[in-house]
Formats: C-alpha cells, sequence, structure tokens
C-alpha cells in the first residue's frame, strides 16, 4: 500500500490533465439544452487508453436528441486475482449547465488551478469522484499491482436528470452486475469524509392539475376557482400527511417525511380573472418504512374532498417515483470502507440516510450492496464549482485501500 500511496500522492499533474480534458466537453442532457455526454466519454475513452487502461467496453443508450443518438456508459475493468466480490466504483459523466455566467470568475468549461482548488463546472460533480477512482486504477495499473478482486469502474450517463439513459438502463438492458457484488458511488458526502450514505427516502414528486371554470374576478360566484382549490389541496397535503406519515427514523436529516408545494405554474394574465386552470407541483420524501402507494391513497382522498368542496376536478402526474431498500449499516462493504477512510483520513465514520436520490436506490433495489462517500466540499451545481486537489488525491487513496482489500 505505500507503493500505491506513493505513486498517488505524486499524481497531481496526472489528476489536473484529466479533470481538464473532462471539463473541455460540456456533457450537458438534451433535457437542459445540451448535446449528452458522447464526446466527454471519447475523450475518456481515449485518455484512459493511453494510460494503460485499455480494457473498456461501451454501453450506448439510444437517445436521437443527443449528438450520435447515443448517451455512453462506459465500464472500464482492472482484472483481479479473483472474479468474485467485485469492487465496482460508479461515477457520472454528465454535467449540470453553468447557470449565469456572469456570476462565474473564470470559464466554466476550462479549469483553473488556484489556491489547491481546481474551478469549472463538473470538476467536483462528478469528476472529482470519477478522477480519484481512475488514480486509484492507474496507481495498479501502471505498477504492475494485481488486485485481489477485480475492479471495475462505471462512468453513467444521464444521473442528472434521473438515468434514465445510464444506470436504469443498463439494469433493464445488460446484465452487468451479481449479487455478491460491492459498490461505491463517490458522489456525496460531507468535508470530512465521516458519512457514508447507505439509504435513501422514498422520493415521489407530484404534478397536479386543478380543472375549474374560469370567471370574472366579480363574479365568482359563476365559476369555480382552480387556482383557490389548488392552494388549499397544497395546504392540506403539506399539513396532513406529516401526521399520518409521523414516524422518525434518526438514521435521515431531518428524520422525518417531508411533503412540500415546490412550482407553480402561470394560470390568468391578468387580476381580475378567476383562473378555470390550475398547475403546481409537489416534492414528497418518505421514510423507506411506507411504501409510496399509501401515500398515493392519501393524496387522492384528500384531492377528492378538495375537488367535491370547490366544485373542481383534479388529477395528478406521477413525475418521479423511486423507492429504495437500505444497504444494511452492517454490510462487509460499509466495514471495509470505514476501515479505509479510518487508514487514510483518520476519520471514524457513521452510515446515515439522505432526502436526495441517487443512483444508489437502483442497485439496493436488486439487492447489490451499494454506499455513497466522498469527502467533498459540496460546491455542486455552483458559480465557480470547485474541488479540493488534496480531496481527490486522498480518496484516491481510499479507493485504492478497497481495491486491494482480502475480502
Amino acid at each position: 500500500m505505500d507503493k500505491i500511496y506513493s505513486y498517488i500522492e505524486s499524481s497531481t499533474d496526472t489528476l489536473i490533465e484529466l479533470e481538464t480534458e473532462l471539463c473541455k466537453h460540456p456533457a450537458i442532457s438534451p433535457d437542459s439544452g445540451g448535446e449528452g455526454e458522447l464526446e466527454k466519454v471519447e475523450a475518456l475513452q481515449a485518455w484512459l487508453i493511453a494510460h494503460g487502461i485499455t480494457q473498456l467496453e461501451r454501453h450506448d443508450a439510444p437517445d436521437s436528441r443527443a449528438k450520435g443518438g447515443v448517451r455512453p456508459n462506459l465500464i472500464a475493468t482492472i482484472p483481479g486475482a479473483s472474479d468474485t466480490k467485485r469492487l465496482w466504483i460508479m461515477s457520472h459523466t454528465d454535467v449540470v449547465p453553468p447557470g449565469e455566467l456572469s456570476l462565474w470568475q473564470s470559464d466554466p468549461w476550462q479549469v483553473v488551478v488556484k489556491d489547491g482548488r481546481l474551478i469549472g463546472r463538473g470538476v467536483e460533480d462528478n469528476q472529482q469522484g470519477l478522477t480519484s477512482s481512475v488514480l486509484a486504477a492507474l496507481a495498479l495499473v501502471q505498477q504492475g499491482i494485481r488486485p485481489p478482486h477485480t475492479v471495475k469502474l462505471l462512468f453513467v450517463a444521464d444521473e442528472e436528470m434521473g438515468s434514465e439513459y445510464g444506470i436504469q438502463w443498463l439494469l433493464a438492458n445488460r446484465n452487468l452486475f451479481r449479487s455478491d457484488d460491492m459498490v461505491v458511488i463517490p458522489d456525496g458526502g460531507d468535508e470530512r469524509g465521516e458519512t457514508i450514505e447507505v439509504a435513501e427516502k422514498n422520493l415521489l414528486w407530484l404534478k397536479l392539475k386543478t380543472a375549474g371554470k374560469q370567471c370574472h374576478g366579480s363574479r365568482p360566484d359563476q365559476g369555480a376557482n382552480a387556482h383557490l382549490a389548488a392552494c388549499e389541496l397544497a395546504v392540506r397535503l403539506h399539513d396532513e400527511l406529516p401526521r399520518r406519515f409521523a414516524a422518525r427514523d434518526s438514521l435521515f436529516d431531518p428524520d422525518y417525511s417531508t411533503f412540500e408545494p415546490t412550482k407553480h405554474e402561470a394560470n390568468v394574465p391578468n387580476v381580475n380573472t378567476i383562473p378555470g386552470d390550475d398547475v403546481f407541483y409537489m416534492d414528497m420524501r418518505v421514510l423507506p418504512q411506507y411504501p409510496l402507494k399509501d401515500v398515493l391513497a392519501e393524496v387522492e382522498r384528500i384531492m377528492n374532498e378538495v375537488a367535491a368542496k370547490r366544485h373542481v376536478q383534479i388529477s395528478y402526474e406521477i413525475l418521479q417515483r423511486v423507492e429504495s431498500k437500505a444497504t444494511s449499516a452492517d454490510a462487509p462493504l460499509v466495514r471495509f470502507l470505514s476501515q479505509a477512510v479510518n487508514r487514510v483520513y483518520g476519520v471514524e465514520t457513521r452510515p446515515i440516510g439522505i432526502g436526495g436520490g441517487t443512483v444508489g436506490a437502483f442497485l439496493r433495489n436488486i439487492g447489490i450492496d451499494s454506499v455513497v462517500w466522498g469527502r467533498l466540499h459540496e460546491s455542486a451545481h455552483q458559480p465557480n464549482e470547485y474541488a479540493l486537489i488534496e480531496n481527490i488525491i486522498g480518496d484516491a487513496k481510499v479507493m485504492a485501500t478497497l481495491m486491494m482489500e482480502e475480502r
């Protein structure tokens, strides 16, 4: 391990080179006005081959909106002495748009190195984890070190927009994983690296449409105010669902289920018209013990009561529905990762659950142990996004330690 650590510690120029190459290719989803990940993945393939990681395979999800008509998913394999209990490290290649350019102090697509930081769109989310995994693999490959078990680096598409063309497509169309595989997802964490995410709240996004009858603002008796009904529905959902699903779980922060009205669409353009149509959205993060079918049943009950009271019709559309099993806090993967983090960073870890969704949920639901971990400063999606060079190096050492675990 000393030899591996020494290689990683001397790889600052290499990691800057890789981050710079990746950043040059804006891998933005067509859903956000981009062309997808093809150019970035092709550049990554070429870079890996040039540096000695040559066992690569592409799995392209078709998407006619994207450049080349595909959303590429790439796997790099480092063969081990045994092909059982394989370790996967899964990062994503897509990034979010840079947002308001005037808030950036530099070109978001050109990496700037300053005060031990790399600055640019995607350098942390998720290129920090991607680069760390590659550095760890290079420390083995370039020094002729064979890991005890096969290591696979998986670079997926479409994580930022729901993974339809990434891990979801792979699970539906390819037979890649085995029941004894272990997956680390370096796409979340904290500044000390002390939290290992093993569970997620169930995720439910709803679009709720209220149809009433438009009329003049002076004659509400002649119409049915869709906006008023929608407001009442939003308040009732927000206030009543937490009472129905009231459990608490200290694994999560906050430790309860949340039911929040969020986006609202414009209805009428003028003040003196009572709207006949109204649309709003709910973001619900529900403790895993509650099936989402039970939540939807309560939503429908409240909807029907509001519709009858306000003489409107209400319907909903499910935008996202993800239910997630948990990886046991006592799973070998959690134990091995905890030991590796302690060895590299001297930090005692603890398992946590989160309200946000990650690609780990899709793996846990098919029985694959997966955890989300990283030493991150949480600058993702912000102007002047950055990653600390010392975090990239340290996380690479943690990953290399896992790669060399005998299990």
